[in-house]
């Protein structure tokens, strides 16, 4: 079962009657509503699912794959699971904060930020690491452009307020520069999708964005034209992949059990499949230290 909330960043985009008339490029993304409510056994059944959220990422049959992880997911657990899903990591970090969801595949920021009220249950292994890079995407016309620092007085794309590389670590380059967002840009806005700001870059309602790298090469590799639009002008140092974490006071059996579940995907057919939908090599039991990285990028910006 998946749920979805509204969109918070559906009318941040700059001049919104070129993004309406230009909306069917990305019709592919947006999510149909899918109601979530109690079934006939009431509120006592719900408090027995296993709840994970997460927030839209690139694929267009997204529904069917989460449909299908949970499907795989309860035949391990022996518990109903059900993906929530919203459009921002805030609302995701709140229904973990309130115990609303058990887990939830958020990025490294709302992590870090929540550490005493958070813990890290894994993180997904690509290209063989637990680490990936944030992209700055430049239309494919731009062949300037090598860094951030290159786009002053432009518009800028970033994903999510709390995303590592659709957000922070942009923010650290220009604070190492000197600058921040609102000195150094003539406008910026947030899309809440990696592959919304590929969109708004691919048609110049930007002139650069931050993008996930594992998204950005995933699209290239699964949807094929989705990325020509645009140019890969710059790589981060890598980054601790975004982390699957559960509320902290998810008793230890069911946590324990979750991560088994989540660690021996890659080790069965089934898994397998799943993985390779959403191109990873599998998930791992890793040690907080590997979002090192991050933690000094948050306390440079003063976010922790």
């Amino acid at each position: 079962m998946v749920t979805v909330a509204p969109n918070p960043g559906e009318n941040m985009f700059p001049n919104g009657n070129v993004w309406n008339r230009r909306r069917a490029l990305g019709a592919g993304l947006a999510l149909a509503a899918s109601p979530f409510g109690a079934r006939a056994q009431g509120l006592a059944r719900v408090r027995q699912d296993i709840r994970i959220g997460t927030t839209p990422v690139f694929l267009d049959d997204q529904f069917n794959v989460l449909n299908l992880w949970s499907r795989y997911f309860e035949e391990r657990l022996n518990h109903r699971v059900s993906f929530v899903q919203r459009r921002a990591y805030q609302e995701i970090t709140e229904l973990l904060l309130t115990d609303q969801i058990e887990a939830a595949w958020v990025c490294s920021p709302p992590y870090l930020m929540n550490v005493s009220h958070l813990r890290l249950l894994c993180v997904p292994i690509y290209q063989g690491l637990p680490l990936y890079h944030s992209y700055l995407i430049v239309p494919k016309s731009d062949t300037r452009t090598h860094h951030i620092t290159d786009l002053r007085g432009r518009i800028y794309a970033f994903s999510d307020p709390q995303s590592n590389s659709g957000c922070l670590v942009p923010k650290a380059e220009l604070l190492r520069a000197g600058f921040t967002p609102g000195q150094f840009f003539l406008k910026y806005f947030f899309t809440y999708s990696h592959r919304r700001v590929v969109d708004a870059v691919t048609v110049r309602l930007a002139d650069g964005g931050s993008v996930d790298g594992y998204v950005w090469d995933t699209m290239k590799k699964e949807l094929p034209g989705s990325t020509d639009g645009t140019r890969v002008a710059w790589s981060s140092p890598r980054y601790g992949f975004p982390p699957l974490v559960a509320r902290s006071n998810l008793p230890e059996e069911r946590f324990q059990a979750l991560q088994d579940a989540f660690v021996a995907m890659k080790d069965n057919t089934p898994g397998r499949v799943l993985l390779g939908k959403l191109n990873l090599d599998g998930f791992a039991r890793e040690d907080p230290s590997v979002f090192a990285s991050v933690k000094a990028n948050l306390q440079l910006v003063g976010d922790l």
